[in-house]
């Protein structure tokens, strides 16, 4: 049964967005509350959202701070350790067992940590291996937690924000919807905390320049981050196609309640489907130098918009492309078939013309999976079409 919580409040109660894939982001704020070292008082709570997401089907990957705060915890009678961004790096190394430890203890299953730098998801190349390592991990039935890595990401750390980390890693992931669990019940028009006032905001359709003045700065001494990088984030994730929900991870009725469906904090929607996203992004980037042409029955395979590119499907390729870039896929006519991420390099490509995908590792010595281009990172000619109109002859 559904926890009520008519009683709470002036948020209205409202439906939660639909999802299979989510990612949470937990922040230090309620995993070390009373600022004396990580604590189960929240986590517990949270991790039980988790484990009967998990149970109904559902997959969530963590994004969690509190390394920092973990650290600075086990050298709190030291009384020489300081706030610098290098005593913060060692402070976050040391940090980052216990945290993972903590999400351990209060989870049946596997955790397994996953540390990401905002370069890492910048670079195309890494950005593939970040993406299959994750869907790896929830293929193993295994609980990612991901944090950046603060030990080497000086801007990072300095900039400082978890938030805008999870809405790269809702889009890494294709999730349907970001969790962001913060310490006070939504977005308000001004500082509840200073504002008595404050009127809760339960839905926002777009980010707005108004919306972004609502957000003050970093609202605990512990955390780095505050409304506006949530709001940031959530502007990420729309612009992706993935609507965002912020929700005090403090209130057990509320976590609760997410279980059910149900929302007490604010919906900020998306800016149009998940799909719509990607595929314009992948219509509109700039293609890489060359192009991977494929046979009639690759082509006419593609064309439905259901498959792969595999390489028995390949007759050759141009260009100079590596992992991770964007190349045009084209007919024996040099006509376009479609535009996709390639998963091997102009050079790995054409070694792999006409071969099965079993023989990938022996021609290669490596591999990266049976597709060349996958179809999750792929629009088809009749998608441009769909947009854009006929493409001229």
């Amino acid at each position: 049964m559904a926890p009520d919580l008519a009683g709470k409040a002036d948020i209205p109660v409202q439906a939660l967005p639909p999802w299979r894939r989510a990612v949470l982001k937990v922040g230090s704020n309620l995993l070390a509350a009373d600022g004396s070292g990580l604590t189960p008082l929240y986590a517990a709570t949270l991790a039980a959202f988790v484990a009967a997401s998990h149970a109904a089907g559902r997959e969530v990957v963590l994004v969690s701070s509190g390394a920092v705060a973990a650290g600075r915890a086990l050298l709190r009678e030291r009384k020489t350790v300081g706030r610098d961004l290098a005593a913060r790096q060692a402070l976050a190394a040391l940090g980052q067992s216990p945290m993972i430890g903590l999400w351990q203890a209060l989870s049946a299953r596997p955790v397994a940590q996953v540390l990401l730098t905002h370069d890492d998801l910048r670079n195309r190349r890494r950005y593939l291996n970040a993406r299959a390592t994750l869907r790896g991990l929830l293929a193993l039935d295994v609980l990612p937690v991901v944090n950046e890595n603060d030990t080497v990401a000086v801007e990072e750390l300095k900039l400082g924000d978890n938030d805008n980390l999870a809405a790269i890693v809702a889009a890494l992931v294709d999730a349907d919807l970001l969790l962001i669990a913060s310490d006070i019940d939504a977005l308000y028009n001004v500082d509840p905390r200073r504002d008595p006032r404050a009127q809760p905001i339960a839905r926002v359709a777009v980010i707005s320049p108004a919306v972004m003045a609502m957000a003050g700065g970093s609202g605990s001494a512990i955390g780095t981050g505050g409304m506006r990088t949530k709001l940031e984030a959530a502007a990420k994730a729309a612009t992706a196609g993935i609507p965002t929900v912020i929700f005090n991870g403090r209130d057990q009725a509320t976590v609760q309640a997410l279980i059910h469906g149900q929302l007490r904090g604010t919906l900020i929607c998306a800016a149009g489907s998940r799909m719509q996203a990607r595929k314009y992004w992948l219509r509109h980037a700039p293609a890489a130098t060359g192009h991977i042409r494929v046979d009639v029955g690759a082509a006419r395979a593609l064309a439905g918009g259901r498959a792969s590119l595999l390489p028995g499907g390949i007759v050759g390729g141009s260009g100079d492309f590596h992992r991770g870039d964007l190349v045009e896929i084209v007919d024996a006519d040099a006509r376009l078939v479609a535009r996709g991420l390639t998963q091997y390099g102009a050079i790995d490509v054409g070694r792999l013309a006409g071969r099965h995908s079993r023989e990938i590792e022996a021609l290669l010595g490596y591999s990266y999976g049976t597709a060349v281009v996958h179809r999750d990172d792929m629009v088809t000619i009749g998608d441009i079409e769909a947009s854009t109109g006929p493409l001229p002859p």
